[in-house]
Order: C-alpha cells, then sequence, then structure tokens
C-alpha cells in the first residue's frame, strides 16, 4: 500500500475525543470515526489500528471496535486486506467523498482568484481574505517614487532583493527575538513565489511534504505541480505535535510546510512550547521546516503576548521562514521574502536568476516604506479585523445558531463546523 500512512491507536483516541455516548456504542464511533475522514482529520489511506490497541486506547471492549469496523467497510470507510490491515477510503459512489487532488504535474484548481464571483454576482468570496490599503499608502508611494531616480544608474534587479529592504525585514526579525542579518533575506514576489522556489530547491519528485488539514490550497497546489507526495495532518483541533512527529518519521518526509501563526483557514495559534517540539521532531526526522509567517503580527488581542518565531527554537539551520506584505500592507504589492542561513540564502539567489531574476524594485521601496510606518499600519489593520471578526461572530451565532466555532485570536480568518459534510459536496 505505498504511500499508506498509520495512526496509533492513542492517535485516533486523541482525535475522536471523548468516547461517543451514542448507542449502540459500535455505531457512535463508527459515526466519529466517518466523520473524521469527511473532514479531513483523518487522511484518506490511512491505516487504522489494530482493534486490540484501539479498544484499549478507548476503554472499550475489542466487539466494540471490531463492530465499528465492520460498519464502516459496510458503509465503504474503510477497506480490508488480510495480513495487511484495515485503512481509510472512501464509498465508490462518491456521494460524500472529499474532493480528489490532482495528479502531479496536472493540477487545475477550483479555488481562488480566477475562480471568483464577478463584483455583481450577489455572492461574498469567502475564499480571499485580501485587504484595501492602509491610510499610509499615498504616503509610502510618494517616499517610493522619490527615491527610485537613485536606481536609474543600475541593472534594476538584484536576486536577493535591495539591500535597503533586507535590512529592513532583518531588523524585523531580530526585533521579534531572531537574531538575523540581511545575508539572510530574499526578497520575493510574495511568499508564493517563495514556497515555489523553495519547492524547486528541496523537492524531488516523490519527495514527502507534511502539510496541515485544512490549510491554504495554493501552496498545496505549487508542491503538487512539483510532484511532492502530500503527507497531511489534520489541525482541526490544533495541532498534535506528537501526531506531526509519527508522520514525520513513518512517512520519510524531506519537507514540513506549516501556518503557526493564525493558520489558514482555523486561525489556531502554535504555542511556544509546541514550535519548540516541532523543531526537535523536524531535527529527528530529518525534515526541513518551512514556516509560513504571513499572518504573524496580526494578533486582535494587544494584550496577549506572542509567541517566537519558530526559527528561535531552531540551532542547525533547519527552519526556513517565509513572509509577505499582503496581509498587513497590501495583495497589490507582490512582495514576500525568505529568511534563511546565509549559505542557504546565498543558493536561493543563485537559483533565482534562472527563474524571474528579482522582484520590482518600486515595489521593494513601496513596502520600505511601509514597514518603516509598521506600527501605524498594524494598529489600522488591527482595529478593521477585529470589528469584522467581532460582527461576524455576532451574525453566525445570530443566524446560524446551530455552528460551532472557536473565535480566532488573530489573522484573517473563521473555522466553524457547520454540523455535517456540506463542504464535501
Amino acid at each position: 500500500m505505498n504511500g499508506t500512512r498509520y495512526v496509533s491507536g492513542l492517535q485516533l483516541a486523541r482525535l475522536l475525543g471523548e468516547v461517543p455516548r451514542e448507542r449502540p456504542l459500535y455505531a457512535g464511533l463508527a459515526r466519529a470515526v466517518r466523520g473524521l475522514v469527511q473532514d479531513g482529520r483523518l487522511a484518506l489511506r490511512t491505516r487504522l489500528p489494530a482493534e486490540r490497541d484501539l479498544a484499549a486506547a478507548l476503554g472499550v471492549s475489542r466487539t466494540t471496535v471490531t463492530a465499528a469496523y465492520d460498519r464502516l467497510r459496510a458503509e465503504g470507510y474503510v477497506e480490508s486486506r488480510q495480513g495487511a490491515g484495515s485503512w481509510t477510503t472512501l464509498p465508490n459512489d462518491g456521494s460524500t467523498a472529499l474532493p480528489t487532488p490532482a495528479p502531479s504535474g496536472a493540477v487545475v484548481p477550483r479555488y481562488g482568484m480566477a475562480h471568483a464571483p464577478e463584483p455583481d454576482a450577489g455572492f461574498v468570496d469567502l475564499g480571499c481574505a485580501a485587504p484595501a490599503v492602509p491610510a499610509v499608502f499615498p504616503e509610502a508611494v510618494d517616499a517610493a517614487v522619490a527615491a527610485l531616480p537613485r536606481y536609474y544608474g543600475g541593472p534594476g534587479y538584484d536576486p536577493a532583493g535591495l539591500p535597503e529592504l533586507r535590512e529592513v525585514v532583518a531588523a524585523g526579525y531580530t526585533g521579534r527575538g531572531v537574531p538575523t542579518h540581511p545575508d539572510q533575506i530574499i526578497v520575493t514576489s510574495g511568499a508564493q513565489h517563495a514556497l515555489g522556489m523553495l519547492a524547486e530547491m528541496f523537492l524531488t519528485p516523490g519527495d514527502g511534504v507534511l502539510v496541515e488539514r485544512p490549510t491554504y490550497p495554493n501552496a498545496l497546489d505549487a508542491l503538487r505541480r512539483r510532484g511532492a507526495r502530500l503527507v497531511p495532518v489534520g489541525v482541526g483541533a490544533g495541532w498534535d505535535i506528537e501526531l506531526v512527529a509519527g508522520a514525520m518519521r513513518q512517512a520519510a518526509v524531506r519537507l514540513g510546510y506549516l501556518i503557526p501563526d493564525f493558520q489558514n483557514p482555523t486561525g489556531h495559534l502554535m504555542g511556544d512550547d509546541d514550535r519548540a517540539a516541532l523543531v526537535a521532531a523536524a531535527r529527528s526526522a530529518g525534515t526541513l521546516l518551512v514556516v509560513d509567517e504571513t499572518f504573524a503580527g496580526l494578533a486582535l488581542d494587544p494584550a496577549a503576548p506572542e509567541p517566537l518565531p519558530v526559527a528561535a527554537h531552531d540551532r542547525d539551520g533547519r527552519v526556513i521562514s517565509i513572509g509577505s506584505v499582503s496581509k498587513l500592507m497590501w495583495g497589490g504589492l507582490r512582495i514576500g521574502w525568505i529568511r534563511a542561513s546565509a549559505p542557504v540564502a546565498r543558493r536561493i539567489a543563485v537559483a533565482r536568476e534562472s527563474m524571474d531574476m528579482a522582484s520590482p524594485v518600486l515595489d521593494q521601496l513601496i513596502v520600505r516604506e511601509l514597514l518603516l510606518r509598521a506600527d501605524e499600519v498594524r494598529a489600522e489593520r488591527i482595529a478593521a479585523l477585529t470589528a469584522s471578526r467581532d460582527a461576524l461572530v455576532a451574525a453566525l451565532r445570530e443566524r446560524l445558531p446551530d455552528w460551532t466555532f472557536r473565535v480566532p485570536p488573530g489573522g484573517m480568518s473563521l473555522w466553524a463546523d457547520v454540523g455535517g459534510p456540506v463542504a464535501a459536496r
């Protein structure tokens, strides 16, 4: 069963939470496992624990687990083979199936801006978290245009990015507790571009890549285009670092892509202890971590302490951070960055010359001016996001009281449980 993942009895018990109260008990257990498969927290082709192991972890009889597995097999959610065990699948009729990923090299997404409704279509696009420009934007543009003539005599491109911008980005990391030199920063054309370059550099077709589920779909597309073998780990209720560590070891994961800061789309924030444990697990498994910090700095409770960046726990260059101004500043500025060790940053700069050479000078200058005004921009953005979040929470509680959700502490998304697999249809 090539590509099969494994979940232990204890891990599945943690995913299930409390033992279902439904009677008969085996029916409640089957329903709970089915729900994990339908919403993606239990990935397809995951080998299930032996009946005895799951029964011990849940504190129920083996007969109960056997009956639950039998029901799941009858419903089409579990397949079994003598001597090979049982693993998750979906019914052949596809009636409750999750969307099937496109094959590597043939990614045809059905979401994103290319599929967004027309402005007058009467729909709200909930899949695009894109703010308008901040109030200081015209001032930053004017300052950047005034500075542009200084670059007229040069070639107009630097694969690593303008030194002036790299200095400001590096200073931002240093201020967050991660001492950083400008030589460790590579300016990119956004976080998506950064991930694509890293996938091109560090992955070969068939390499295992650990990803959160759910996560940012365009990131999955970028990894699939490189032929990555995706290893999803559910984060609907937050990160289970033991589960993550087990997946890294068992699936021979070459690279891990995670969003620990107000995760997209769940809004979860990974704590300091979990960040340290994540880096330790990656070190033990020989996995490179790509940490997407696009939403870092967007905490909506100013009194709540923010955890240190994941890179603060890194001692051997195993963590590569990517960032962007698309959420804090404006999506129309296609500027992001990569923070890595200086040797890795030099490799990225050299490799970039065969891709897109460099990011536009004027955009880089505008971003530098905005980052110098970051405190003012952040205060404006957080005030607007807080008002939007609170309005959404109030509307959901009033109009959709059956939906359950956790109020996100920051970021730009709210993840709700609508009570059934309607998102799969």
